[in-house]
């Protein structure tokens, strides 16, 4: 992947003008990083940042099964999502929050999502750090793969944490607009979403892929056009298509080089969507 140069620096751009690209639009409006985010965070500048989506590795991947297109497969993603037990877990979790937490503005906010096996103890760590946390959203699956074991309830949802730096913040919140959006009706906590589409899909997929509506409705609830959206564990760049398209600059970390190619594919195709629109 080469960078691209940009018409004119931009947020982004200028924030990161001393790191080393893996890919830069040339509105320089939407920039990936690849490395580690507890490294990368460290040299972004105090209160900078006006919204941040966190997808981190839910460190699920034990050995176990699940369905997917009626068939039964793995649920080990890789090496990143094995769990090395509930210390360690609670302490890279600390780590990359705390770092959040200090590059955010004091209008920005953080948006977490997770299952149960990692979402408590992110929330209990928000705490601990002070966080306010605004709201727990509950994202409803239409339809979600069965239990194949038969022993628990079907997995149907998963968890977003909203909060923002601290009880004296002052986040962003287009209420209006969810609620135009809501049939002129106030939005609740629960979202019935479905999983991406499979044009979403066209290049590959991430194995914990965001839909892009989720990630719409995130980035027009709480930020604005121009604001600065960051995500520590960018994957296939969910939240920065949703970011570049809602008109925000967006900076997305990611360790794995082949999810920052696959970023770049969508990312590309949006673009030339965009410019034949």
């Amino acid at each position: 992947m080469d960078l691209t140069s940009p018409e004119k620096p931009s947020k982004a751009t200028r924030l990161v003008k001393n790191k080393k690209s893996s890919f830069l639009s040339r509105d320089g409006r939407f920039h990936l990083l690849q490395g580690d985010s507890l490294v990368l965070l460290k040299d972004f500048p105090t209160d900078s940042v006006d919204l941040i989506f966190a997808d981190p590795p839910y460190f699920l991947s034990n050995g176990g099964i699940t369905c997917h297109s009626g068939q039964m497969v793995s649920v080990d993603k890789g090496k990143w999502d094995v769990s090395l037990g509930y210390e360690a877990i609670s302490s890279f979790t600390k780590s990359w929050l705390l770092e959040c937490q200090r590059v955010l503005k004091p209008t920005g906010s953080i948006w977490v999502s997770g299952t149960s096996h990692i979402i408590h103890i992110v929330g209990s760590l928000m705490m601990e750090l002070g966080y306010k946390i605004l709201n727990d959203i509950t994202w409803v699956k239409p339809n979600p793969p069965p239990n194949l074991s038969c022993r628990y309830f079907t997995h149907a949802t998963e968890t977003l944490l909203w909060a923002s730096k601290n009880k004296k913040a002052k986040h962003v919140f287009n209420y209006k607009l969810m609620k135009s959006e809501n049939n002129n009706k106030q939005m609740t906590s629960v979202w019935n979403l479905k999983a991406p589409t499979k044009e979403e899909k066209n290049f590959g997929k991430h194995p914990t892929q965001k839909p892009l509506a989720l990630l719409d409705r995130i980035i027009k609830a709480s930020s604005n056009p121009g604001d600065l959206v960051i995500d520590p564990f960018s994957g296939s760049a969910t939240t920065g298509l949703s970011a570049w398209k809602n008109g925000c600059n967006y900076i997305g970390i990611e360790k794995e080089r082949s999810y920052n190619q696959l970023a770049v594919k969508r990312f590309e195709e949006l673009e030339k969507q965009f410019k034949s629109s």
